[in-house]
């Protein structure tokens, strides 16, 4: 895809759930202890996006990329009804795939066209936002049922969740 800024930019999604590296499981330690939500009761990688850029600088080629972790933290946090959230995430999917279009590209689709489901990083039942824009993440159906299960995992401290994993947990 071409950049703003010249060049082309490619993005790689690869999703866990894995465990958290050491660096990503500390950062979930800060988070809880700030929220006031301790212990920290586990860590899932969710998700790791790879970007990568090639294009010219200063009439050279050149290629950068970086990498974002996408985790979340099985915090202390109080249980909600998550029946009203679920009922607002109902209410506003379509818009927000709509939305979410209009910057990244088409939601993803299974062949046949259904699209993929929106998992929501923080989960509803924990206080999770139903609509906001960095909570909710396209995943592949299958993929989204094994994290679904990770969750009351983690959630019940499961030793899994409070291992941790390697740095990068894939091969590229």
């Amino acid at each position: 895809m071409p950049s703003p800024a010249g060049g082309t930019v490619r993005f790689a999604l690869y999703y866990g759930p894995w465990s958290c590296s050491a660096g990503l499981y500390a950062r979930c330690e800060r988070r809880c202890a700030a929220e006031g939500h301790v212990p920290l009761l586990g860590c899932i990688w969710l998700a790791d996006i790879k970007g990568a850029w090639t294009g010219r600088w200063a009439a050279l080629p050149a290629e950068a990329g970086g990498r974002l972790a996408i985790t979340h933290c099985c915090c202390s946090f109080p249980e909600t009804n998550s029946a009203s959230l679920r009922r607002t995430w109902n209410n506003a999917r379509k818009g927000y795939r709509n939305e979410w279009a209009r910057e990244f590209g088409e939601w993803p689709k299974v062949p046949g066209g259904d699209m993929w489901p929106g998992h929501h990083i923080r989960d509803l039942m924990h206080g999770g936002h139903p609509t906001a824009r960095d909570n909710v993440l396209p995943v592949p159906p299958a993929v989204h049922e094994v994290i679904n299960e990770a969750y009351p995992a983690c959630y019940a401290s499961e030793p899994r969740w409070r291992t941790i994993g390697p740095d990068r947990p894939y091969a590229d």
